[in-house]
Order: C-alpha cells, then structure tokens, then sequence
C-alpha cells in the first residue's frame, strides 16, 4: 500500500517531512481512517509520514478555564481526562461513541476533524463548544476557529504542509452546560443516522443564554442550527419551549436519503432529539447514561518480564518486543501490524476478518492498549511492546480467561477467539469486577460470527469472578475514580 515510512521523533522533524514531501505522502498517526482509505484506494500514496513518537502532541489538559487536546491525544486520552465529565461532556460522549474501545485507544481526535465526513462524532461537539484548531508547518502556526475549518464535503483548510498541533476550547461549568446525542443502527461500531451537540448558559433566572447547537449528518458539513439559537436566546427551557426549538431546527439541516436513513426520517428525528437534549440540560441530567469510569482496554504496557532496551533512529528495520522477547523485523515497515506479526514474527493467532477494523479477530495489545493490528501501520511497533494470544499464558498455564473459555464451551469455529480474549483479558487487567454491561463494552468492537455470544459473557463473568477473589483494583481504576471524586 506505501513503499516508505518517514518517523520524525520532534515536531520540527515532522514539519520538515511534510514541507519536504507535501501533497505526495499521508499523516499517520491512529491509522484508523488512513489505513482503511489506503487499503481501499482512498488518497493513495507511497509515502507514510508516522507522527506517532511525537508524544509532546498527546496530552490533554485544563488551565486558565480552558482545555487543551493535543493533535495526538486519542478519544481514550478525552475519556481517561479526570475533567472529562466536569469540563467537556459533550466531546466525552462523543468519543464513547466512536467505534469500539480498540478504535479510540487508536483514533485521535485531530484525525476525526480532519477526516472531515459530517457523520463523525466529535466535530458536532467541538463546533458547539466553540473550538479552535492551531495548525503548524515549518512557516509557523494559525488558529483556526472549527466551524470556518471545512470548506465543504470532507474538505478542510489544512494545507498539504501542515498538521494540526492543538485543539482547544472553553471548558464548560457553572451554568454553562452541555450534551451530545446520537442514533445510530447499532451500540457500538455505527456510523450515526444523525447527531447533535448542544452548548447551553442558564442565567440566573434560568432563561437561555449564548446557546450553540451543532447538527452532523444534515448537510454537507457540520452545521449550526442558528434559527434554533435565536428563537432560545431568553427563553425558559419549559417542554413547550424545547420542541419548539426542535422544530425550528430543521430549517437548519438539508439532510439527504442514504442507505441509513431517508431525508424526511432525520428531519423528524431531529426534531425529538434536540427537545430531548434541551430537556435534559434543563434538569441537569445532561451525563445521564455516561459511565462513571469508561472502558478503555488500556493499561500500562505488559513486559513479560523483558527489560527496557535502547531503540535505534527508525530506518525501516523494527526492533521491538513480542511477548516479553525482543524482535527485529526486517523489511516489515510497508505493512499492517497484523501482517507482520503473521508473515514475519511467525505469530498466526491474530486473524484477519475484515481489515478494516470492524471485527476485531486481530486484536493484540500495543504498549498497553487493545488495538486493531489490521489498522496499525507496523512501523508503530518500533520501540513497543506487544502482546498476542499466543504471550497471554504463563508458561503452561493459561490465562484465567482462555481457561474459562474452555470450561463454558465458548470456543466455536475458533476464527475470533483470539481477537475476543484479548480484549476480554485486558478488561480484566484494567478492573477487579467488571459489569455485564461493561463486559458488552469490551467485546464491542468482536464479531462472533458463530453468533455465541452467552456462552463468551459467561466465560468473561467466570474469569472475572476467579481474579476478583484473588486480585486488588488495578491502581490506574483507584487512581481515576479518587480523580473523579475530587471533581
């Protein structure tokens, strides 16, 4: 699919490939969305530039009455923010949204706005939240305000020679509040029907203040439903008020027919969801639904007892460690993790189901995180960790999980199991006692095509019941949920 990668390990190194190659090579960071174009045919290129060793690009964070998203944090990073709920809900339930937990531990949040399609979840939130996007390249940085960034259907103002370095925003609290809605055709890994934002201040008296609505999957691009926030300015979120606003609404949007929905069904659900919305803001159940803690399927790297080890400058050669033994792979840098690990690593118990993404048969762990290794470029492994199933038992003993498995009859044609246990087994590493829900969560982003999904919860239950009897709460869980009750 390309035939050379370009690692830059500073920001300046990266402006320097982008300038230096310009419109003939593609960003990577996630691979989320530029894997699946490339393998589709999308923009093709032979040159990669992988900014993902730029880690000054991945933080978030609140200062000033103010938040900062990196052009490298992922929609994990947003939801592993102890400010998360507090100070941007409607991004944070916009990035539980997306996909499935592989996909977010992967997808970065620059990635979603630049990708630029009017379904994806996050630009709705970030329009209403006013946000504005600092591009850079060799020549220095602008500040773009989001909603003048997309010129039109999955076009943007970002030029060829730059990147998008921060994303940032006011923080929402006090009487400034906010929600984001979304109906898709499914819980997890869909495309939304529609979408919506909405960015509220309640004065004193309770009346509508600077109210900021933003509708995806309506029009070309993102739009704002500005008849709607006119008609609020003032007003009492009474439920008269709110389904009037719904209607006004929908002279905003130009939705078309699609294989999702017709024109006509998301003018009317627009309708409804906008009342709801402003209903909910109007009692303060604005986080109803939202998980106190959000599955991630991320935890610190698992070493399998290998030590730390020096990694060369990147020249196409990968040195990195499988399953706690460090390996150097040779001309592997032009493929997907998933290939390498099979064609060049000897490691064949990840599988390929769709290479897209949407299956996870190929999940493996990557530094920590359960990842869709059909979607990570295998330079990325340069300098991590790995984990795949065939590394999840110690020695001759299986993994409390892989055992549970066998005890509940879960394993059927076998084809997605070992995508299934890894991210069920991390699961387990990142909390004692897991929910049936949040089981459901970390398994979202498997397809079982053997359709046995009750004996695979059962196992998941089995193990989870096994480890909570002899295991304390992961310190990341404890640490994040005191985080949380500060708040």
């Amino acid at each position: 699919m390309w035939s050379k990668v370009v690692r830059p390990t500073s920001v300046a190194e990266a402006l320097d490939a982008l300038a230096a190659h310009g419109p003939s090579a593609r960003i990577v960071a996630g691979g989320t969305d530029v894997l699946v174009e490339l393998q589709r045919g999308v923009k093709p290129t032979a040159t990669l530039i992988d900014v993902s060793a730029l880690r000054e690009l991945k933080d978030v964070r609140q200062a000033g009455g103010g938040v900062t998203i990196g052009g490298l944090a992922t929609h994990n990073d947003v939801l592993a923010a102890p400010f998360a709920r507090a100070a941007m809900l409607p991004l944070a339930q916009a990035c539980i949204e997306v996909g499935a937990p592989q996909i977010r531990a992967r997808g970065t949040i620059a990635g979603n706005l630049v990708t630029a399609s009017p379904a994806n979840d996050t630009i709705a939130p970030l329009i209403a939240l006013d946000a504005e996007v600092v591009l850079a390249s060799r020549g220095g940085e602008r500040t773009v305000a989001l909603r003048d960034f997309y010129t039109g259907f999955r076009a943007t103002l970002l030029r060829p020679d730059e990147l998008v370095r921060e994303i940032c925003f006011r923080a929402l609290g006090g009487n400034r509040r906010g929600i984001f809605l979304k109906l898709g055709l499914r819980r997890a890994q869909a495309i939304s029907v529609i979408d919506i934002a909405v960015v509220v201040t309640l004065d004193s008296a309770g009346l509508a203040r600077d109210a900021r609505i933003a509708l995806g999957c309506l029009a070309p691009t993102v739009v704002r439903a500005v008849s709607a926030e006119r008609y609020l300015e003032g007003t009492s979120l009474d439920e008269t008020t709110c389904a009037q606003a719904g209607r006004i609404a929908c002279d905003d949007a130009a939705p078309i027919d699609d294989v999702r929905g017709s024109a006509n069904y998301r003018r009317t659900t627009l309708a409804g969801l906008i009342a709801r919305a402003l209903g909910r803001i109007a009692a303060g159940r604005e986080a109803d639904s939202y998980p106190e803690v959000p599955v991630l399927l991320q935890t610190p790297a698992r070493t399998n007892g290998a030590t730390a080890f020096d990694t060369p400058t990147f020249d196409g050669t990968i040195a990195t460690t499988i399953n706690g033994v460090r390996r150097t792979l040779r001309d592997a840098s032009c493929k997907t993790l998933l290939d390498a690990l099979r064609e060049d690593a000897g490691l064949t118990g990840a599988k390929e189901g769709c290479a897209e993404g949407e299956c996870g048969a190929c999940t493996v762990w990557l530094d920590g995180a359960a990842v869709m290794s059909c979607l990570v470029p295998a330079s990325q492994a340069h300098g991590a960790t790995i984990t795949t199933i065939e590394g999840l038992a110690d020695g001759e003993r299986l993994h409390p999980l892989q055992q549970a498995y066998i005890d509940c009859g879960a394993v059927q044609c076998g084809f997605c199991i070992p995508g299934m246990i890894m991210a069920g087994a991390k699961l387990l590493e990142e909390r004692r006692a897991p929910s049936l829900d949040e089981h459901q969560a970390a398994i979202s982003g498997n397809l079982c095509r053997c359709t046995g999904y009750r004996k695979i919860l059962d196992a998941m239950e089995g193990a989870a019941r096994e480890l909570s009897a002899h295991e304390p709460l992961p310190e990341t869980i404890r640490a994040l949920r005191r985080a949380q009750d500060r708040l």
